[in-house]
């Protein structure tokens, strides 16, 4: 891996180097998840096929792609995910520990290959997905 990466190449090369590694990461995104959040597991009693956690997921990655790449789309999925969400009484920090989630399954994945450069990268794109589609207080 090249020692200078930017910031999307850094998120792009760690999410694909997870999936070569053990393939789709969501079980264990959702374990951790639901270990952290158990009273988060309720949420999700109507999902038996998985599909609003896959769809979940998938706009997750969006999000982490798209702000890497400082596209404007990830600002309007969060704000909207902050809408809805909202209505099941979850909080602005609620909706990013699923950001933190996933870079920790990632660091734990990649193990000894989790740089400080990869670490300062997710850092800062975990920074600024936090302020995305934040209703000013």
């Amino acid at each position: 891996m090249n020692p200078m990466l930017t910031r999307s190449e850094a998120i792009d090369w760690t999410l694909a180097t997870v999936a070569d590694r053990i393939g789709d990461p969501a079980p264990l995104i959702y374990q951790r998840l639901f270990a952290e959040r158990p009273d988060f597991e309720d949420l999700f009693v109507m999902d038996t096929d998985g599909g609003v956690r896959g769809s979940m997921l998938a706009t997750s990655f969006d999000c982490l792609l798209g702000a890497a790449g400082n596209s404007d789309l990830p600002r309007l999925q969060l704000e909207a995910a902050r809408m809805i969400h909202d209505g099941y009484g979850l909080r602005d920090d609620d909706i990013d520990l699923m950001f933190r989630v996933i870079r920790d399954v990632c660091r734990d994945t990649l193990g000894a290959a989790w740089t400080s450069e990869i670490d300062r990268h997710w850092q800062d794109l975990l920074t600024l997905l936090a302020r995305l589609g934040r209703t000013p207080s």
